[in-house]
C-alpha cells in the first residue's frame, strides 16, 4: 500500500538533483522568464479587474464615449494576455521536456549500472521499471511544474485582489440579539470560509484517488507487460495451445483494472459532484452576497461588477486545492512510485555484502571460499576455492538447479548473493554465452556486434564467420532491421552467439548450456571453430550433454552434500553442494 502521507524529504530528493545539475543555469533562467510571465498574467488580470468596474458604469450612465475607449482598452490588453499566455505554456512545456530528458537520463544509467536491472529483478523490490522511468518520470515533472505555477499564481494572485475585494466590497451591517454588527470587507469573508468549506469536503471526499491512481499504473503496466509477454513468446505459446490459460491470465489482470477503474470512478463521480456544485455556485454567491448593497445604492452596476471578479480571483485562488486535487492525487501516486524505485536502485548499488568480484594481475581467475546463496534465501553451496589458469577448458557439471549457472553470474560479478571473493585478470576480455541470446531489435549487423557498435567488424569477418557456422543464408539480412529474437530459431540465435564470441575474440570464454539448442553435428562444428580460432582462451562450459566434455580437459562436478532449510518461516529443503575437480572422463 502506498503511503497516503507526503514524504517532503523524498520528494525533494527527487525534485532537487536537476535544479544543481550542470544544467542547473538554463533551468533556472528558463523557470525566472515563467514566473515573469505567471506575475504579469496576474497583473493583467488586476487590470481586467479595473476594466470591469469602468466599462460597466459606462453602460449604466449610458456614455458612449467611455465605452468606446474601454472596447479598446480591452483589445489591447487582451492582445497582451494572450501573448503571455501563448509563451508561458510554451516555455513550460520546453522546460518541463528539459527536465524530463535529463532525469530520463540518470535514472536509466542508475538503473543500467552495476547490473542494477538485474538486481532488482532478482529481488523484486520494484515493480515495473520500464513504466517507472517512461510514465512517472513525465508525471512528475509535468504535474511538479503544473501544480508548482500553479499555486504560485494562486498565492500572487490571492494577494493582489484581496486588498481590491476589502475595499470595493466596503463594510456590511446586520442586527443580532438587538445589537448592530459590522464586517469590514465581508465579502473577504465570505470568499475565505465559503474556499475553506469546499477544500474540507473536496479532501475528505477525494483522498482515496491517491492509493486507486497509485494501483491504476501498476495494474495497467502489469496487464501491458503479459500482452507484451505473449507476443515475444508467440510460437510456444501456440505450440502448447495455450491461449485459454492466457485469455484468463490476461483476463485476470485486466479485471484488476476494472475493478480499480470502478472505484476511481465512484470517488471521481462524488468528487466531481462536490466541486461542479461549488464551482457553479460560485459564480452566483458574490452577487448574493453584493445585492443587499447594490440594491441599496451603496454601490452602481460597475462596482457589482468589480466585486464579482475580485470575489471570483480571491475564491479561485483559495480554491487551488479543490481545482488541483485530482492532480495532486496522481502526482502523489507518481511520487510513490518514484521513490520506491530510487531506494530500489540505491539499494541494489550500495549493496557491499556478498560476493566480491574484484581486478588482479595474475592472470588467472581466483576464486576464495565462495559461497552462492539464493536471493535471501539459504546456500546453494559449501565453501569452495579454485582457480581457472589461461587455456583451460573447464566442463561444469551437475544437476539442474546446484549452482552452475549462478556460479558463472558470479564470475561475471552479477551475482552479490552468497560469500567469498572473485579474483578476475585486469587485461582479460571475458565473453559470457547463455542459453537465450540476447539480440537487440534492430539490424542483423548490430545484432551480431552487441554489446559493439554495429559498424566494429567488417562485412567480410560477418559473412566469414556466417558460413562457417551454417548461417550463409543470413548474410543477405546484415541491413534488415528485425526483432531477431523472434525471427530467428534457437539454433540459429545460439549459432549466432558464437558468431559473436568468434568475432570478439574473448580472453576467456564462458558457456552456459549456449549450444543447447544445436543438433550433436552443429554442437561439435561450433566447438572445433572455438578450440581452433581461439586456441589460447579460458573455455568454461556448463553443459547437460556428455558430448562436449571432450572439448575440455577438466570437469567441475556439482555433487549434494547436505540439505538446507530455506528460511524460518519456510519448511521447503534444498539440496547443498559442493564441487569436486576431475578429469572429464571420470564419474
Amino acid at each position: 500500500m502506498p503511503k497516503q502521507r507526503i514524504d517532503w524529504r523524498a520528494v525533494w530528493q527527487l525534485i532537487k538533483p536537476y535544479w544543481v545539475s550542470e544544467e542547473k543555469w538554463k533551468a533556472r533562467g528558463l523557470l525566472f522568464v515563467i514566473v515573469a510571465l505567471a506575475l504579469a498574467a496576474v497583473y493583467l488580470e488586476v487590470l481586467f479587474n479595473t476594466w470591469n468596474r469602468e466599462f460597466y458604469n459606462a453602460l449604466e450612465t449610458k456614455n458612449y464615449k467611455v465605452f468606446t475607449e474601454q472596447l479598446w482598452r480591452f483589445s489591447y490588453l487582451a492582445f497582451t494576455f494572450i501573448a503571455v499566455a501563448i509563451y508561458r505554456i510554451y516555455l513550460t512545456q520546453s522546460l518541463q521536456m528539459r527536465w524530463r530528458m535529463w532525469l530520463t537520463r540518470q535514472y536509466m544509467d542508475r538503473w543500467l549500472q552495476h547490473q542494477a536491472y538485474y538486481r532488482i529483478e532478482q529481488t523484486g523490490t520494484a515493480d515495473n521499471p520500464d513504466q517507472r522511468i517512461a510514465e512517472d518520470l513525465n508525471l512528475l515533472t509535468s504535474a511538479t511544474l503544473s501544480l508548482t505555477l500553479g499555486l504560485l499564481s494562486s498565492v500572487v494572485t490571492l494577494i493582489s485582489f484581496i486588498g481590491i475585494l476589502w475595499s470595493v466590497s466596503g463594510p456590511i451591517s446586520f442586527m443580532l440579539a438587538s445589537q448592530e454588527i459590522t464586517i469590514p470587507g465581508y465579502m473577504v469573508w465570505f470568499a475565505i470560509a465559503y474556499a475553506g468549506v469546499g477544500s474540507l469536503v473536496v479532501g475528505w471526499v477525494g483522498w482515496p484517488l491517491v492509493s486507486k491512481n497509485y494501483f491504476r499504473q501498476r495494474f495497467e503496466a502489469d496487464f501491458r507487460f503479459g500482452l507484451i509477454r505473449v507476443r515475444e513468446n508467440a510460437e510456444a505459446v501456440a505450440l502448447y495451445r495455450g491461449e485459454t490459460e492466457e485469455a484468463a491470465q490476461l483476463g485476470g489482470r485486466f479485471q484488476r483494472i476494472r475493478d480499480n477503474w470502478w472505484g476511481i470512478m465512484r470517488t471521481t463521480k462524488s468528487l466531481n459532484l462536490v466541486s461542479t456544485f461549488y464551482s457553479q455556485f460560485a459564480n452566483i454567491f458574490p452577487f448574493l452576497m453584493a445585492a443587499p448593497r447594490y440594491f441599496s445604492g451603496a454601490i452602481t452596476l460597475g462596482g457589482l461588477m468589480q466585486i464579482s471578479s475580485a470575489f471570483g480571483q480571491v475564491q479561485g485562488a483559495l480554491s487551488w486545492f479543490i481545482s488541483a486535487f485530482s492532480d495532486l492525487a496522481e502526482w502523489k501516486a507518481s511520487v510513490n512510485r518514484l521513490a520506491g524505485f530510487h531506494a530500489a536502485v540505491d539499494a541494489a548499488h550500495e549493496e557491499r555484502e556478498g560476493v566480491l568480484v574484484t581486478a588482479n594481475n595474475v592472470g588467472a581467475i581466483l576464486i576464495d571460499r565462495l559461497i552462492l546463496n539464493v536471493p535471501n534465501g539459504p546456500a546453494l553451496t559449501k565453501e569452495q576455492t579454485a582457480d581457472i589458469q589461461a587455456g583451460q577448458r573447464i566442463l561444469v557439471a551437475g544437476p539442474s538447479g546446484c549452482g552452475k549457472s549462478t556460479l558463472i553470474r558470479a564470475i561475471a560479478g552479477v551475482w552479490p548473493y552468497g560469500a567469498g571473493s572473485i579474483e578476475v585478470p585486469q587485461q582479460w576480455k571475458l565473453l559470457f554465452l547463455p542459453q537465450k541470446s540476447y539480440l537487440p531489435i534492430g539490424t542483423l549487423r548490430a545484432a551480431v556486434a552487441y554489446p559493439a557498435s554495429e559498424n566494429t567488424y567488417t562485412d567480410l569477418a560477418i559473412k566469414h564467420y556466417f558460413d562457417l557456422c551454417k548461417l550463409s543464408h543470413m548474410k543477405k539480412f546484415l541491413d534488415h532491421s528485425d526483432n531477431w529474437s523472434q525471427r530467428l530459431s534457437p539454433g540459429e540465435q545460439q549459432r549466432l552467439a558464437f558468431v559473436r564470441a568468434l568475432l570478439t575474440r574473448p580472453d576467456a570464454l564462458f558457456l552456459d548450456e549456449a549450444s543447447s539448442a544445436l543438433d550433436t553435428e552443429t554442437e561439435e562444428l561450433v566447438y572445433q571453430l572455438i578450440l581452433q580460432e581461439l586456441p589460447d582462451a579460458v573455455i568454461v562450459s556448463v553443459a547437460h550433454r556428455e558430448s562436449v566434455a571432450k572439448y575440455h580437459k577438466m570437469r567441475w562436478q556439482f555433487v549434494a552434500d547436505g540439505i538446507a532449510t530455506a528460511d524460518a518461516g519456510d519448511d521447503s529443503e534444498r539440496s547443498i553442494y559442493t564441487i569436486q575437480h576431475m578429469k572429464p572422463g571420470k564419474a
